[in-house]
């Protein structure tokens, strides 16, 4: 019997690939493996995972605040108490190997594995190494990667580039394009143009569409799937019924994500890490308006990491609100641009990036 622990969490681009990685350990090993995953207690993990299948215990670990915060005065003193739960979690489970997924969560229990002679190896969905990753990447046996050049942060020994798993295969080519279209209530004579910025929604998105269609007259020249957000749900559907506007679809949340990357033909995204493989996955022209509210401009990074490979636009988020929407738009009626950006995003798609963390998994169990 295989004993893993997964940790990670904070935001579902920590909790989702360690999700994923759990589901390939099932198919690979079934009845021959116990997962238990390990969280920050208070945080969307300790509903996620369970929703998912699987079983999960905290600790009561908290985020440096890089601002000035009363919060971040507590914090050695719950980093302490962290760390003895985790030292007893790993005395009790007594895992063949830990793997770390990134978020605050995920420190405590591998630096305690660590200490404890347990072998272990981080996922860095990133392009730009989180903290967490970096403080206990160096007594990590594999360093388990999504972009290149991560030798900045890592010995590059360790590193295996294996891509950010992913829980479902978002491929549209198996997608019934026309079942998609009826799903959002469109049709096949527009281009659709995919507004995404998780399921919290994003202001300068819903702000940007806002200041779109009010220079409408009451139709849009292309259909838009627009997700909202949960948070400005009821305020984008107040602004909707001020200014109805044709051939756009809005939601709070997109439960069929499949759907939505198989009709749209350009899309406008967030560049964390879990989007960015999700989109490569798919193979759609996309236009990154990265989050400037994430540590170490992350997002940006990411979204550059492709700029540079000629595989997306960028435009940035103080930028959004007087060219995102156009720069969507000229995409949308330039066929060459598309297809060069669908060709080479898609050479950068590692589907099974979920196997090959397992694969890694599994070398550590039988070493």
């Amino acid at each position: 019997m295989k004993r893993i622990i997964l940790s990670g969490g904070g935001t579902g681009g920590h909790i989702y690939p360690a999700i994923a990685v759990a589901e390939a350990l099932v198919r690979r090993f079934g009845d021959d493996v116990e997962i238990l995953f390990v969280g920050a207690e208070g945080k969307m993990e300790m509903t996620t995972v369970p929703k998912a299948g699987f079983r999960i215990m905290g600790v009561p670990i908290v985020g440096l605040q890089r601002r000035f915060a009363l919060s971040n005065f507590t914090l050695p003193f719950k980093l302490c108490k962290s760390i003895r739960r985790a030292r007893s979690i790993i005395k009790g489970f007594q895992p063949d190997v830990v793997v770390g997924f990134g978020g605050y969560a995920s420190a405590p229990i591998l630096w305690a594995a660590q200490r404890c002679g347990v072998p272990t190896i981080i996922q860095e969905q990133n392009s730009y190494a989180g903290l967490a990753n970096k403080l206990v990447g160096k007594r990590a046996k594999c360093i388990c990667t999504a972009y290149d050049d991560m030798e900045r942060f890592f010995d590059s020994s360790k590193i295996i580039k294996t891509g950010n798993p992913l829980r479902s295969n978002l491929s549209s080519d198996a997608i019934s394009r026309t079942e998609a279209l009826q799903h959002f209530g469109l049709n096949d004579k527009l281009p659709v143009l995919l507004i995404v910025g998780g399921s919290l929604g994003t202001r300068t998105f819903n702000n940007m569409m806002k200041s779109w269609i009010m220079t409408l007259n009451g139709e849009a020249p292309v259909q838009v799937i627009w997700q909202t957000g949960r948070y400005y749900e009821n305020e984008m559907k107040s602004f909707l019924q001020t200014y109805p506007t044709a051939n756009v679809w809005q939601g709070a949340f997109i439960d069929r994500m499949d759907y939505a990357y198989a009709v749209a033909d350009v899309v406008i995204s967030r560049s964390g890490a879990c989007s960015v493989s999700e989109l490569q996955l798919s193979a759609k022209p996309v236009v990154f308006i990265p989050s400037p509210n994430v540590a170490e401009d992350h997002q940006t990074k990411n979204a550059m990491a492709l700029v540079n490979k000629h595989a997306a636009f960028m435009v940035s988020d103080k930028e959004a609100l007087d060219c995102g929407i156009s720069t969507a738009l000229r995409l949308i009626e330039s066929p060459n641009d598309k297809t060069m950006l669908s060709r080479n995003i898609a050479k950068l798609a590692i589907p099974d990036s979920a196997e090959r963390v397992v694969e890694q998994i599994a070398k550590l169990c039988n070493e």
